[in-house]
């Protein structure tokens, strides 16, 4: 006989666990299917996220500031240390075990909320069966009442570089390295190449990043993105814009990139080259033909709002559908999806996503870019706050960058935050709220921020907006 769930969610990241675990908090009987490996050949839950992405590389990134920082800033605080070192391999081990925490934490809300955790692939049938193969048994077909396909997504292989898993790696084996590569080579300027490349610079790697992109974090903001592009030539992190990879060929000490740019032809040799592209949906395997699933032109899940699918009763959510490729917005899709099973009222604000680069500094943003809302034809007026003027920011030594903010002339809205700056990835919150709550400038303004602070800076570019910032000149 075979089991039956109220929701069978397929996908352990952070759409699909989370799913399953709204969907059990409703009442409902749930499952969650999932079949990652690890490099140690153990099965985890938590997908990219937990296991190869969000999660290592903030550690990495983590330690290896504190190393700079070590180096380069604890003198100005009277701080001596005499030779600082990095022990790669003791600040791996401290990857690996964060990541066993909080995958294996994964495990104990499914025993609280009561949901059945299975290890294995999962498939969508016609009829909303889903297949199980388990990683050992035999296969067992599973009825559901409803289906949520939350099967992430995976590293593009550029086959004029194809991944060898050694010399032109992901950004999976990016974070597993053992020893720091004397010349590393990253092909992409987004957040994921900016972070990798920013872990090993700091530890000593000649890092060149090729970007085919003009201009530099063209999803950015323009005032923000020039900010950055001078701290990170500052740091060493040698990014050449309009740099078109045209081959990366692996020998046995060295890869060999060949790129153009404005000049013409130019080579590197590195003895890494992690190529960070972007990702793909991952809909391998996912489901039957005759399913019903629809895919468009760039291999998505056909969706709409509210994440449903073609086939009633049958989701999908997180990195296999459109939108950002970001946990906590795959994370919010897995609870609308669950909430509107159990017949909640539920959406999901898309045009206040925010997002972040953990570098240093770190960017973060939410709402409309500048050249966005221009292109828009709404009248709008800005103000901006650069953090040397915070004496929370001096305190800590971390003067760099700035926060704008962008709102409406005609009724004072607040369209868009940018920051760059020490902790944006904290700050951004505060403007995420008041865009979710159509707040107006003078909302932010008439909002007391703690002294000192780096919060301040948020008010203080909200102040800036009306010409009437109290502790920097208004232009």
């Amino acid at each position: 006989m075979s089991r039956s769930f109220d929701v069978v969610v397929i996908g352990g990241g952070p759409a699909g666990y989370i799913a399953a675990i709204r969907a059990a908090q409703h009442g409902l009987t749930a499952a969650c299917i999932d079949e990652w490996k690890n490099r140690d050949g153990k099965n985890a839950f938590g997908g990219t996220c937990l296991n190869a992405g969000c999660i290592p590389s903030k550690a990495l990134l983590e330690s290896t500031e504190l190393y700079h920082r070590a180096q380069h800033e604890f003198k100005k605080h009277g701080i001596q240390t005499g030779d600082v070192a990095m022990d790669v391999t003791t600040m791996q081990k401290r990857r690996a075990s964060i990541v066993r925490q909080l995958t294996g934490g994964i495990a104990g809300l499914f025993k609280a909320n009561k949901v059945e955790g299975l290890v294995g692939h999962g498939k969508l049938l016609a009829g909303k069966k889903v297949e199980f193969t388990p990683v050992s048994g035999d296969v067992e077909i599973i009825d559901a009442k409803h289906v949520v396909l939350a099967s992430g997504s995976s590293p593009i292989n550029l086959g004029i570089a194809p991944f060898d898993g050694d010399k032109i790696i992901d950004s999976w084996d990016a974070l597993e390295l053992e020893a720091v590569p004397p010349r590393l080579g990253v092909v992409g300027a987004g957040v994921i190449g900016l972070e990798l490349g920013s872990v090993w610079a700091r530890l000593g790697s000649k890092v060149t990043i090729l970007e085919a992109m003009d201009d530099f974090l063209f999803m950015a903001d323009r005032d923000v993105a020039k900010v950055a592009a001078q701290d990170f030539k500052k740091q060493g992190l040698d990014i050449k814009l309009g740099a078109k990879v045209a081959k990366g060929t692996a020998g046995k000490k060295s890869v060999k990139v060949e790129y153009a740019d404005k000049d013409g032809a130019q080579t590197i040799e590195v003895d890494k080259l992690i190529v960070a592209v972007g990702r793909r949906p991952h809909t391998d395997n996912l489901f039957a033909d005759d399913a019903g699933i629809q895919l468009d032109e760039r291999g998505f899940i056909v969706v709409d709002d509210e994440c449903r699918t073609r086939v009633k009763g049958v989701y999908a959510v997180g990195d296999c559908v459109r939108g950002p490729m970001l946990a906590h917005k795959g994370s919010e899709e897995g609870v609308m999806a669950a909430d509107l099973i159990a017949g909640e009222i539920a959406e999901m604000n898309y045009d206040v996503i925010p997002s972040v680069l953990y570098t240093s500094p770190e960017i973060a943003w939410t709402g409309k870019t500048e050249a966005e809302v221009k292109a828009s034809g709404r009248p709008y007026k800005t103000g901006s706050f650069p953090f040397m003027a915070s004496g929370r920011a001096k305190a800590m030594e971390q003067t760099s960058g700035m926060v704008k903010i962008i709102s409406s002339k005609d009724d004072d809205e607040i369209l868009g935050v940018h920051i760059v700056g020490p902790m944006a990835g904290e700050l951004i919150a505060e403007a995420v709220l008041a865009l979710e709550f159509s707040a107006s400038t003078e909302d932010l303004q008439r909002t007391i921020h703690a002294h000192p602070s780096l919060a301040e800076a948020v008010h203080e570019a909200a102040l800036a907006v009306d010409k009437r910032a109290l502790n920097f000149p208004n232009k």
